[in-house]
């Protein structure tokens, strides 16, 4: 019985699971070869295939990818974690970065409401600006209540969280410049305000290796800010009533991804174990997202709107302005 059941889920799963795999392995390649963003590769290379998650036989497995496969790359990313970091930077950066993730969320729901956005909307885009861009965006779509716009709007987020990400690790570096920053300073600034980490890596190691160092230990704080952050929004729309699922009090991927975190601050998981980890991780989300990308029109995505652009758009400013304000005074 058991058995059939099992085929009977592989046949109605693994089409689907098996061309999300293609994109993402694609979309690798890509980015490996030519040095476009894998996360964007991914997304545009899933719209060019959106009539596979609409009808046929790989919709079943698509939609398994967009959610359950990006749960588990978001758990996976707890290996990237370690009480180390926290320690490495001193508490005045790292105070400086929470302030800055609750005033950019606090600020784009501000904004939203005056650009006549929807709430959830705002806190997902301000969210994926303040913490770590494609996987926050993921991991917060994740718990919150679903609508016919929710793909709609995380696909939205993706593919302008990533155009300004890789805006500016090419402008970014010229602004710290321009401010005089030492290697260091540099780094903190790069690390506190760009989205997505391949981009603050490329960024920060443009300047010199101590700037790329720094930048990438200030965005992995970033990064260990998302479970608290889902955390804290999970009980808020359970709280409202509003989350589509009942059951546990939290979702099963924030539990693993702060069980992760936790064993690799102990020391408990070994380096190849946590280089594998990393590295699925970074897989499974790609999957994600081209599952995202096919199951969602390109033309509906555009319907959000000038006030969304706007919104995603100043969010960023906000973030790069008040971590620039304060990487002056530190000075």
């Amino acid at each position: 019985m058991r058995a059939e059941m099992g085929r009977d889920w592989a046949h109605r799963m693994v089409p689907g699971l098996l061309v999300a795999v293609l994109v993402a392995v694609a979309a690798q390649f890509v980015a490996e070869h030519y040095g476009a963003p894998a996360m964007l590769m991914a997304l545009l290379f899933g719209i060019a295939l959106n009539f596979l998650g609409q009808e046929g036989r790989a919709v079943e497995g698509i939609g398994f990818a967009n959610r359950v496969v990006l749960r588990v790359g978001v758990a996976l990313m707890g290996a990237r974690i370690s009480a180390g970091l926290l320690a490495d930077l001193g508490v005045g950066t790292i105070a400086m970065l929470v302030l800055g993730i609750v005033l950019t969320i606090g600020a784009g729901v501000v904004l939203g409401r005056l650009l006549r956005q929807d709430p959830r909307f705002s806190v997902l885009t301000a969210g994926a600006v303040a913490i770590c861009g494609v996987s926050a965006a993921i991991a917060i779509a994740a718990v919150q209540p679903r609508t016919e716009k929710s793909d709609q709007q995380l696909m939205f987020t993706v593919l302008g969280i990533t155009m300004l990400s890789t805006l500016a690790m090419i402008l970014y570096p010229a602004i710290a410049a321009a401010f005089g920053m030492t290697d260091r300073m540099a780094g903190i600034f790069l690390g506190g305000t760009i989205h997505d980490v391949a981009q603050v890596v490329g960024a920060g190691f443009s300047i010199s290796d101590e700037a790329g160092e720094t930048a990438t230990l200030v965005k992995l704080i970033r990064v260990s800010m998302l479970a608290p952050v889902v955390i804290a929004l999970s009980l808020c729309y359970r709280g409202r009533g509003a989350t589509a699922g009942a059951g546990v009090p939290l979702p099963g991927f924030v539990i693993g991804f702060a069980v992760l975190a936790a064993i690799n601050s102990l020391g408990w998981l070994p380096e190849p174990v946590r280089a594998a980890l990393q590295q699925l991780s970074g897989w499974a989300l790609l999957i994600a997202i081209a599952a995202v990308g096919m199951r969602t029109r390109l033309d509906q995505v555009l319907k959000v709107g000038p006030g969304a652009i706007a919104l995603l758009v100043a969010e960023t400013l906000f973030l790069a302005g008040f971590v620039l304000i304060v990487c002056e005074l530190l000075v």
